[in-house]
């Protein structure tokens, strides 16, 4: 695929960092140690620790004129349709306002139907909040994520069990990978099989926010660069591990 891009598509946001000595109790005043702004939202983090890993990619979202802003729309698919689908190797959704998504797939799919296979583009979908509508992005992606919160509010107690849970809302030869935290995460490839990966826990937890999107990105960097699942998978947990050992993305990648 040469130098052909990823693709990230959903939420740029502000984050505002509040550093703590330690995790506060309900109902009581902390002192805050000091405090930081960073570019957040989980497209715009998958694009940062994709260009970390060193890899050509994109953002599409909407983005603010100044430091705040209020109601910035979600991408549609006319503005989609003024993509150059011919820059990207990998294309990945956040779900967000899925109707609209699930056409911009469509319009991958139409793309990739006129290539040869070498020059198809692989679709990603995440599958983070706890809403009706987005579920219906499940059938729709080559490689789906399922969060941990998605996965418990269905019932599931482990990400193997949410895997199997799910396999029947997936694509045939679909790849499903459900992260848990501490639990590390699982993957089941278009085989059936699950594989799994522990967790590499920092020495000393520092800062969580953006681990999902860290292990998102990497194993979507395995995986775009010719990697197996298992290998994959236990990138993701590696890097994601390391991203909460400091504070925001420096460091990550040595």
């Amino acid at each position: 695929m040469g130098d052909k891009k990823i693709l990230s598509i959903g939420l740029v946001c502000l984050d505002i960092i509040n550093v703590v000595e330690k995790y506060p109790e309900e109902d009581t005043d902390t002192r805050c140690l000091s405090q930081r702004w960073q570019r957040g939202g989980n497209a715009s983090n998958t694009c940062t620790v994709l260009s970390l890993l060193g890899t050509p990619c994109a953002f599409m979202g909407s983005l603010a004129p100044g430091p705040v802003a209020e109601n910035l729309p979600d991408v549609s698919v006319e503005d989609f349709s003024k993509v150059d689908l011919s820059q990207y190797k990998w294309i990945h959704w956040e779900g967000r306002n899925a109707e609209e998504q699930v056409k911009m797939i469509e319009t991958v799919r139409e793309y990739n139907s006129k290539q040869e296979e070498k020059n198809r583009i692989t679709i990603s979908v995440e599958i983070e909040k706890t809403r009706e509508p987005l579920y219906q992005l499940f059938p729709h992606g080559d490689v789906v994520f399922v969060s941990k919160d998605v996965a418990r509010h269905f019932g599931f107690d482990s990400a193997s069990a949410a895997l199997k849970g799910f396999s029947s809302r997936i694509r045939k030869g679909a790849t499903l990978i459900c992260a848990w935290a501490e639990n590390g995460a699982d993957a089941m490839g278009p085989d059936g099989v699950v594989t799994h990966s522990d967790a590499f826990p920092p020495e000393k937890l520092v800062d969580t926010l953006g681990a999902g999107d860290t292990f998102n990105a990497s194993v979507i960097y395995s995986l775009s660069n010719g990697g197996g699942l298992q290998d994959a998978l236990t990138f993701g947990c590696q890097i994601a591990g390391k991203k909460c050992g400091v504070h925001g993305y420096d460091g990550i990648v040595q």
